[in-house]
């Protein structure tokens, strides 16, 4: 332990117990509890700290050096950060990077950021791989109040965390189109939107967010080309009301999911999810695009997956070669689609920024310009 560090621990539900030491903000309380998952990424902790995605979990990274290159606003991923805390193996305090803007423990302590550092997270990892993801705690609280604290913590199931992360009014994203073709206009459901989609998006279109629970009429009145079914956190089950939704946005308006949302749009479409044994977090996971056999690296963050077996109407179009869940799905009887991963790359491979062009070709099909938007 490092001097003026504090002895912290970290304790899983199953009563597993990993030594470290209190970094960034130390909570009153003496501990910090979630749903405890692995991230696979080498780079890309502020994106993966701001993700709206991470809401509930506590993220242990298996790339051992976090912090390096510091902080900037121009990586966030949202206006704060949604995780409950982070365990690492080596937090670096000497930051060093031209684009900088603080440090990581600087940029935790601004945002009450808990994090739990110098953690065999090469243990902690093979852990929950064998045992799957659980619920934990960390803090300077005693081993057995930590305990308590994670037996407590309801976890991610059944917990309808969209609710906490989406914007409560809707609010518009300016489009940086720069072909000379008019944009499109796109109203993006906010279920923990990232901004590299908005960014991604803006490329093309004219974006309007609007709160997940928005009515299809409220979308529909906005005169969309095109909605689109944002990622968000937990599970899908838990979120009420938006199945129905989104049905009512199906054969009358285009509609593409991402993570969270492809599992809603599955969900509206008649299917089910299961939950994984420990999830896919990180940006080295390879999928295998059905349409024309090609491999891609992609970035990945959720914990839940959609059952293909005895959906109608709907073709599989992209699997993860890890483990053979489906990671992406076209219906057949909608201008309806939903890819698993994330295309934005943020952080993460470039891989899949295809599927945006791809989203353009396809409205262009359906619409023929923005200017004259035809009937779905």
């Amino acid at each position: 332990m490092g001097r003026g560090e504090t002895a912290a621990a970290l304790v899983l539900a199953d009563g597993e117990v990993f030594e470290g030491e209190m970094a960034g903000f130390e909570p009153p309380s003496g501990a910090v509890a979630g749903e405890v998952v692995f991230n696979t990424s080498m780079t890309g902790y502020q994106e993966v700290l701001t993700d709206p995605s991470y809401a509930g979990q506590i993220i242990a990274f298996t790339y051992p050096h976090i912090g390096n290159y510091g902080t900037s606003r121009a990586d966030a991923e949202s206006r704060g950060v949604h995780c409950r805390g982070l365990v690492v193996r080596d937090l670096v305090r000497t930051h060093g990077n031209w684009r900088s803007e603080d440090s990581l423990t600087g940029f935790m302590a601004a945002r009450r950021l808990p994090c739990l550092s110098g953690v065999d997270t090469r243990r902690l990892t093979r852990h929950i791989r064998r045992e799957g993801s659980m619920t934990g705690a960390f803090g300077t609280a005693s081993t057995r109040d930590l305990a308590a604290a994670a037996a407590a913590e309801p976890g991610t199931d059944g917990v309808d965390l969209v609710a906490t992360v989406t914007c409560d009014r809707p609010w518009s994203f300016a489009s940086t189109r720069s072909d000379g073709r008019q944009p499109w206009r796109v109203v993006v459901a906010d279920y923990g939107v990232k901004t590299s989609i908005l960014r991604q998006l803006a490329q093309m279109a004219e974006v309007e967010v609007v709160p997940a629970r928005t009515p299809a009429e409220g979308i529909l009145a906005r005169g969309p080309h095109a909605v689109m079914l944002s990622n968000g956190p937990g599970d899908p089950g838990a979120v009420s009301g938006v199945r129905e939704i989104i049905a009512g946005l199906l054969g009358e308006v285009p509609v593409f999911g991402i993570c969270l949302g492809h599992q809603l749009l599955a969900a509206a479409l008649g299917g089910e999810t299961f939950k994984l044994p420990f999830g896919h977090h990180g940006g080295n996971h390879p999928v295998r695009d059905v349409s024309t056999g090609e491999v891609e690296i992609t970035s990945q963050n959720h914990n839940f997956s959609v059952v293909v077996d005895g959906l109608a109407g709907v073709e599989v179009t992209h699997v993860n070669l890890n483990d053979g869940t489906a990671e992406g799905l076209r219906c057949l009887e909608a201008p309806a689609f939903g890819v698993q991963y994330h295309p934005e790359a943020g952080p993460g491979p470039h891989d899949s920024l295809y599927l945006f062009a791809r989203m353009d070709e396809r409205l262009r099909e359906i619409h023929g310009s923005p200017a004259a938007r035809n009937a779905c």
